[in-house]
């Protein structure tokens, strides 16, 4: 068994100057001000049109990141629907196969740590739920079947699609001080970038503590 450590991945190469642009371009057409344009408008333009509330542009623009987490957190993302979701499916990999390397990954929860004690009972457990996979998938019951044992800390991948508009919504949500550490292990990093990359749609996103 493995354990890997969760994280992200943006699949796209965000050009911010070239988001922002493309915004105000669609943008305008709504107010017929496209005369407005110049070289340097566009983010002006986009913050506006945030603090005015009027985010249905910014639909405009999606994007596509690749989650590494482990089961919880990925039945968490997929409640988002104005996504689009593809996602390792327990259904068809069967990882006695040498591609998985005949073992299971897990993701070590964030919160766990071996002076508390119970990361060895969760170590324990993980490990235990393998071997049961395992031992059912010689007894010849299919990777669909057999997936009923596996523990909720497997390592999964979400490819998660969305427009600007709701990718904001994500990150209010999923980086709340209220949202399970596991969650926020993956989106305070990425909301931190983003901010980065095109910080006039995402810099107004309080930092989660």
């Amino acid at each position: 068994m493995r354990i890997v450590n969760a994280g992200y991945e943006i699949m796209d190469n965000l050009d911010g100057a070239a988001i922002l642009e493309k915004i105000e371009r669609c943008g305008r057409v709504c107010y017929k001000s496209e005369d407005k344009i110049t070289s340097d408008s566009a983010e002006k333009f986009v913050r506006s049109i945030i603090k005015r509330g009027h985010e249905s542009v910014l639909e405009h623009v999606s994007f596509t990141v690749r989650f590494i987490v482990d089961r919880g957190v990925s039945h968490e993302l997929v409640r988002h629907r104005i996504t689009s979701f593809s996602q390792e499916s327990t259904r068809y990999c069967n990882y006695s196969q040498d591609k998985f390397g005949e073992e299971i990954a897990v993701i070590a929860p964030c919160f766990a740590d071996e002076i508390r004690g119970g990361y060895y009972l969760w170590l324990m457990a993980c490990e235990y739920a393998e071997a049961k996979y395992f031992e059912l998938l010689d007894s010849g019951w299919t990777p669909q079947e057999a997936r009923s044992a596996l523990p909720n800390s497997l390592k999964t991948e979400v490819v998660m699609t969305a427009n600007l508009r709701e990718w904001r919504h994500f990150l209010r949500l999923r980086t709340s001080p209220a949202e399970h550490p596991q969650m926020r292990e993956v989106t305070v990093p990425l909301l931190a970038e983003l901010k980065k990359i095109v910080p006039a749609v995402f810099d107004d996103i309080e930092e989660a503590i």
